[in-house]
């Protein structure tokens, strides 16, 4: 999403070069250069690291269609993901770096990251959960943001298992880290399908009573990465209210009709259509950054699609979560970023949608619940699917 922060936990990691298992499937190494489709190649040895005594590397799945998609276990972030387009070749979609240390500096934007142990925010940093207060880190104003500080995103995930199509993510939250109690065993596992289906199932177990909502912070550009905007993009939304926020994007616990408004996408719609309405829900978000009611029954549905006419591509997003987060990249400036192939990221040039539950949930019981207590999974699966038009 969102504001840039100074991420005091990330400052000061050394990152040292270590090999990474070799039983452990990883991409093949090029060099850090341009190819003719435009696509960044990623270099292998520029994500092996030491970070806290816990390996990192860099891993690329692909199917039979020859999309691929290469994550890093630091953050559980997603790379890149290259996608066949309408000229016949292939678009990398997805915003970030060709270099590990980019992401282990401050303000990176939390670029493809695995969202834990709340995605979203929280207001004030503190929730009550069983008659006890909870203080978490704050890290947006006197608000906590996707974790804190001290969030899922910047913390080396065990690699459990890899095949050529997924990869296995393990990480274990100790009871009180980031503020947040209990012990929680998390489990996500990326899968590439071979319908050019990107597979993200979330699982986690706690043993105590706590809160979760997971998620991917994936910045998508379906241009391709490094193209200057996204308001040419067609969106839908099956939702028909949003949840509104305060000046500082907290919501206020109502529910808005979009009908008549600009966040009323049940139709594709343009992004940049009516981005810059005189519409004070935008003016806070400073266009649009905004969790959707999604109209939908449980289980999987395909609540949102994306179609970008210059290349043909299209995403829809297929989830099990009831909101779904709409940010349009207004925070990005192209100054902080020393992005892939250096290209720099200027405003509104990637969105995201993050599937989820509300943002502030816990302190708010109409919302629905992100409680989570022992004995109990927490699992929910997003799929994000790519197809040309």
């Amino acid at each position: 999403m969102k504001k840039l922060f100074l991420n005091l936990f990330t400052a000061v990691i050394i990152l040292s070069a270590a090999s990474c298992n070799n039983n452990q499937k990883k991409s093949q190494t090029t060099d850090s250069t341009q190819t003719h489709a435009g696509i960044v190649e990623l270099d292998e040895a520029s994500f092996e690291s030491t970070i806290e005594g816990k390996k990192v590397g860099l891993y690329t799945l692909k199917n039979k269609n020859n999309m691929s998609v290469s994550i890093t276990n630091y953050g559980g972030r997603i790379i890149s993901i290259v996608v066949p387009n309408k000229e016949g070749g292939f678009t990398d979609v997805s915003l970030g770096y060709d270099k590990l240390e980019e992401y282990a500096k401050t303000g990176d934007g939390f670029f493809g990251a695995l969202i834990g142990r709340y995605g979203n925010r929280i207001g004030k940093s503190m929730f009550v959960l069983d008659g006890k207060t909870y203080q978490l880190e704050a890290n947006d104003g006197n608000n906590s943001l996707h974790g804190g500080v001290n969030g899922f995103y910047a913390k080396v995930w065990d690699v459990d298992q890899v095949t050529e199509n997924a990869i296995t993510l393990t990480y274990l939250s100790q009871d009180g880290e980031a503020g947040y109690p209990g012990n929680l065993k998390t489990k996500v596992v990326y899968s590439l399908e071979d319908d050019n289906s990107l597979k993200i199932v979330y699982e986690a177990t706690t043993d105590k009573n706590t809160v979760v909502n997971l998620t991917n912070h994936a910045y998508f550009n379906l241009n391709g990465e490094g193209d200057s905007t996204i308001l040419d993009h067609e969106l839908t939304i099956q939702a028909d209210k949003i949840t509104p926020v305060n000046e500082t994007l907290i919501p206020t616990g109502e529910l808005m009709d979009v009908a008549g408004t600009p966040f009323d996408f049940n139709k594709p719609t343009l992004i940049g259509e009516r981005i810059d309405q005189d519409n004070q829900q935008l003016k806070y978000g400073k266009g649009y950054d905004h969790n959707w009611v999604l109209k939908k029954e449980k289980g999987l549905q395909t609540v949102a699609s994306v179609y970008a006419p210059k290349t043909g591509i299209q995403m829809d997003v297929i989830t099990e979560e009831p909101g779904l987060q709409f940010y349009s990249g207004n925070f990005l400036t192209g100054k902080e970023h020393n992005a892939k192939g250096k290209k720099a990221y200027p405003l509104r040039s990637a969105f995201c949608l993050e599937t989820q539950h509300f943002p502030d949930s816990p302190n708010h019981p109409d919302f629905p619940s992100t409680e989570l207590k022992p004995g109990e999974t927490y699992k929910t699966t997003t799929v994000y699917k790519f197809s040309v038009k």
